[in-house]
């Protein structure tokens, strides 16, 4: 059993992390101010929980939450490109100031290992289809610069302090718990739950633009695997975490239209400053360094969580 701390818990990632440590039966203590995350994700484990409700930037509690703790998996941000654009001071001061919060707080507390929750944003708009982690970023948004800028500060931190730490660039995660109520959510929840109110969902530009969507039980064990890999294969490393394929958004809210029996195509609007064109992550170093393999594919993704939406649905309704 290891003790693991977690920022960011009520959150959709989080959460996720929290009910799988907790089925292996490991101890878990948990971070989240609650701006983002929803304290339902916990339903059925909080009491197991060592939760703790506050800011990553609260440095000095932040490291009482630290003791003792074998891995701290940061996943507490403001994530949303638009977000960033909307607020670019806001979400600094959340995805980058935080992040140097939460490796102070876990060197001053002697944490083995941080496993930081980066993005595929920071690749932005490369022509090579599959991204791969020796690419030269170029972030197009605020929001992809300070998930960069985090990765920075880990591998800094692991060069300078010798902290363990393990930077993981997500690809457009989905699945149960995901948040869809926001001006900022994910476009797979969003869309399930517009048709679900028999709205018809909104896509920005023509939809030709793809995304490697990721499901959730693929994100978590990339976690566990980069916990477990040894320090001198991905200590200071970045990894992506992805599917290895892409769909366009015209092919997802197709799938999800069939699945969902939604008779009525999506509408389109003018594209979005700093929405990136194709992504599509190549997984060549996070096999071979973490053993890392997607355990569900796109389709038995969507399946999951559109059956996890509608079941939730009914819940709400009765």
């Amino acid at each position: 059993m290891a003790r693991y701390l977690i920022t960011g818990i009520a959150g959709f990632i989080g959460s996720s992390l929290a009910h799988e440590l907790l089925r292996q039966g490991h101890d878990v203590t948990g971070v989240d101010n609650l701006s983002g995350g929803d304290i339902r994700n916990l339903d059925g484990i909080i009491r197991e929980i060592d939760l703790h409700i506050m800011d990553v930037n609260e440095t000095d509690r932040l490291r009482k939450c630290c003791i003792g703790a074998d891995f701290l998996l940061h996943q507490a941000a403001l994530a949303s490109v638009q977000r960033s654009i909307d607020d670019p001071q806001l979400t600094h001061a959340s995805n980058v100031n935080g992040t140097l919060s939460v490796l102070i707080a876990a060197r001053d507390a002697r944490v083995s290992r941080v496993v930081y929750a980066a993005s595929s944003s920071a690749y932005g708009n490369k022509s090579q289809q599959a991204k791969c982690e020796d690419m030269l970023p170029d972030p197009l948004s605020p929001y992809a610069a300070q998930k960069l800028s985090g990765e920075h500060l880990v591998r800094s931190f692991s060069r300078v302090y010798g902290m363990e730490g393990v930077c993981l660039r997500y690809f457009n995660v989905f699945g149960p718990r995901q948040g869809a109520d926001s001006p900022y959510s994910g476009a797979i929840a969003k869309f399930i739950s517009m048709m679900l109110k028999g709205e018809t969902p909104l896509i920005f530009g023509d939809g030709s633009q793809s995304r490697d969507f990721t499901y959730i039980d693929n994100v978590v064990s990339a976690n566990l695997l980069a916990c477990g890999a040894p320090a001198c294969d991905v200590s200071g490393q970045v990894f992506n975490v992805g599917g290895g394929r892409s769909y366009t958004l015209n092919q997802t809210y197709d799938l999800l239209a069939r699945h969902l029996c939604f008779p009525h195509g999506p509408r389109y609007t003018a594209p979005r400053v700093g929405d990136i064109q194709h992504s599509e992550a190549d997984l060549t170093r996070s096999m071979q360094m973490l053993s890392y393999v997607p355990l569900a594919s796109f389709a038995d993704g969507i399946a999951r969580t559109v059956q996890w939406f509608l079941t939730n649905e009914l819940l709400a309704v009765s």
